[in-house]
């Protein structure tokens, strides 16, 4: 099988396909904990006004939870991979999460957890950390309301009206002691958000480590444990190695996840990755060979999902939740490309060109048959 596909200067060649279809292991058991950080699924017929008013299509944005937990992964619910803050509003991320949590009791074995944020205030809105508190306390109070447990994202109006490090220690000392129950923490580079730039109250990366381990030290009774996602497995490491014991590191490194999610032989990371929305069937593969002991099976799965990833998530970084949605749509997850906001035209044809090769490379076409008549379709579009 072949496919006219747009390369170097937009000229056109034959693709031939080689990957075979990845085949999942159904009931494995993993010895490391794997969050899926999933998409939702938009719904072009009912959306009129898609960058101000985002339809979601419930039930197919139920169907793919279904698909991650079916293969052994958690749900990290409402998060950056589903836009939000990037027009997916608090007022759809509310009703993902009372819809994620209630079909999750459904499904023995199911288990998720969902970001809270202050994204529900208006830009430039919080004017004092008291703002910025509340904002959270609304968040919180409707997810463990529900019975959930919470993410708790880092906040673009924190960053804003922060002054320093010590104002983190009273935004996250009050809502950490708060919490009813354990938390997750989420440290996410200004790669993936500009306006998070110098998070934890410093652009110097060991002061805001300092500063983050000294959180966690004070609230590690209730801290789970701490996502990083800043696109570099070094720094990753340095928290990791300051961890208290008890509290986990969650690797959002979705460049370097194989190594991380190994480890050293001492250390490992798990795992909270917007990636595996998109390789799930691959890395559900890897992982039961690592619970195996079977480093070299977990190697050799794994490492052609490494270049699409990459792929995926460059510079504008982002945007990455564009190729995410391409993969569900190859998979036949849903029937169209289309995203909140209008989100499908912030990458060009030839980058989806090149995400189309490396997820045939990696084994991540279900369907080849399909994937190349959809893909042929997204060509013609662009006038290829």
């Amino acid at each position: 099988m072949d496919i006219a596909l747009p390369g170097e200067g937009g000229r056109s060649t034959r693709y031939r396909l080689v990957g075979q279809p990845a085949q999942p292991v159904i009931g494995a058991r993993f010895s490391r904990i794997a969050y899926a950080a999933a998409h939702v699924v938009a719904d072009p017929l009912a959306m009129a006004d898609p960058w101000s008013h985002p339809a979601v299509d419930w039930e197919r944005t139920m169907a793919f939870r279904h698909h991650l937990w079916r293969l052994g992964f958690r749900i990290a619910e409402a998060m950056d991979t589903s836009q939000r803050g990037m027009g997916f509003d608090w007022a759809n991320a509310r009703e993902l999460v009372r819809r994620s949590i209630a079909e999750a009791r459904t499904i023995e074995g199911a288990d998720l957890a969902s970001g809270a944020g202050t994204d529900h205030l208006a830009p430039g809105a919080a004017r004092t950390l008291d703002d910025v508190i509340a904002a959270y306390e609304e968040q919180f109070g409707f997810i463990e309301g529900l019975g959930g447990k919470a993410i708790m994202m880092a906040s673009r109006a924190l960053a804003a009206v922060a002054k320093g490090p010590d104002d983190y220690f009273s935004v996250y000392d009050r809502i950490l002691s708060q919490a009813s129950g354990k938390v997750i923490l989420h440290w996410l580079g200004d790669m993936f958000d500009p306006a998070l730039k110098d998070y934890w109250g410093s652009h110097d990366f060991d002061t805001a480590l300092d500063a983050v381990v000294a959180i966690i030290e004070r609230h590690a009774g209730k801290v789970e444990g701490i996502k990083i996602s800043l696109l570099d497995a070094g720094k990753e490491v340095a928290l990791r190695n300051r961890l208290p014991e008890g509290v986990v590191m969650f690797t959002g490194d979705d460049f370097n996840y194989p190594e991380l999610i190994a480890g050293d032989g001492e250390r490992h990371s798990h795992a909270l990755l917007g990636i595996f929305d998109a390789i799930a069937p691959v890395a559900n593969a890897a992982l039961a060979r690592l619970a195996d002991g079977d480093r070299a099976g977990y190697d050799a799965l794994m490492a052609p999902t490494v270049p699409l990833s990459r792929k995926i998530f460059e510079v504008p970084t982002e945007y990455y939740k564009a190729g995410i949605v391409l993969m569900a749509w190859l998979n036949g997850h849903q029937d169209h490309f289309s995203m909140v906001g209008g989100m499908q035209s912030a990458r060009g044809i030839c980058h989806y060109a090149d995400v189309f090769r490396l997820a045939d490379q990696a084994g991540l076409l279900a369907d080849p048959e399909l994937a190349i008549a959809r893909m042929e379709n997204l060509c013609a579009v662009a006038g290829v």
